[in-house]
């Protein structure tokens, strides 16, 4: 696979600093059920890469530590670790507000069949992709008969009373087309909710639009095909310097399966460490008693991106 990150490291995006963290986004391991085009961790089933019970521990002394209010799990699918349920269940005891980024097909997998019971019992939030509401978009980001299992998937969320009940949040992703940029989150929830409502009786919460980062898989595909000039313009030409106060990666870490620690997801795909005083490649346990508040955060010509239009983060536009 051919790979953007040399051209990515040196950009003249504007310095950002962090503001207070309130978000670990921890990524369990790049093993997954789906192989999707989209996919900036180049996750799939062949993958081995998982994190450990010594550094899930870790995280838990993170979260106690710095009190951090929202653990935001991802992968690969998350739920494929084997210590995804001990995580859940211990940082709920602590008051953490635990996000599960669910591909839905894991429900249907051997195996899983009392995942979505496990989810709601933990309250857990549950921010499920689902690229488009069209099934011919969906099939071609993600794969033939995934259109149909989302569907069945959310239906079971449903009747556990994910999205209907106030204590069991869903929220759905959703992923552009080939070079196009998000269009305005509100008016896309909308029309989410009037389609998925009227053909299925499936009800959710918000809708995040995210924007499709030039790393990894689909990075690869721009280079293949002679496309990556083009989209960076396109991610440049919309850049919003509004967008930069509400950037994830002010308020949010994320750790990967060995623990080490970058400024957001994407960084960690290239490679990008977290900035700190102590060590070129922190991991968990050496930020156990330091205040990254006011941190110098690495940037690229990936973080176009995130202020492109309306703004991207992990929860959606950052100017709805």
């Amino acid at each position: 696979m051919l790979d953007t990150r040399p051209l990515l490291l040196e950009s003249d995006f504007p310095p950002v600093q962090r503001a207070r963290l309130d978000t670990l986004q921890v990524n369990l391991g790049y093993l997954c059920n789906l192989s999707c085009t989209h996919c900036h961790v180049n996750a799939g089933p062949k993958r081995k890469e998982l994190m450990s019970r010594e550094v899930v521990d870790q995280v838990l002394v993170f979260l106690e530590k710095h009190r951090i209010n929202t653990l935001d799990l991802t992968g690969g699918a998350p739920e494929m670790n084997p210590h995804f349920r001990y995580l859940v269940e211990q940082a709920g005891a602590l008051g953490v507000e635990v996000i599960d980024r669910c591909n839905l097909m894991i429900l249907h997998e051997p195996g899983y069949e009392d995942l979505a019971e496990f989810l709601a019992r933990q309250k857990v939030t549950v921010t499920a992709s689902l690229p488009c509401y069209l099934e011919e978009n969906v099939e071609k980001q993600r794969g033939k008969g995934i259109y149909d299992g989302s569907i069945k998937a959310l239906g079971q969320l449903n009747a556990l009373g994910y999205g209907r009940d106030p204590d069991l949040k869903l929220n759905l992703v959703y992923n552009p087309i080939d070079l196009n940029l998000p269009p305005a989150q509100a008016g896309l929830e909308a029309d989410y909710k009037r389609i998925l409502k009227d053909n299925f009786d499936i009800d959710f919460n918000h809708l995040f639009t995210i924007t499709n980062m030039p790393i990894s898989r689909f990075g690869g595909m721009l280079l293949a095909k002679g496309l990556y000039s083009k989209y960076m313009d396109i991610l440049k030409s919309s850049y919003s310097e509004g967008n930069l106060d509400t950037l994830m990666c002010r308020t949010l870490i994320s750790v990967d399966y060995q623990g080490y620690v970058y400024d957001c997801d994407f960084n960690q795909m290239l490679k990008l460490p977290l900035i700190t005083s102590t060590k070129p490649r922190p991991h968990l346990t050496d930020l156990m008693n330091i205040n990254l508040e006011g941190a110098m955060i690495s940037v690229g010509e990936h973080c176009y991106g995130c202020t492109a239009g309306q703004g991207s983060s992990c929860g959606g536009a950052l100017n709805g």
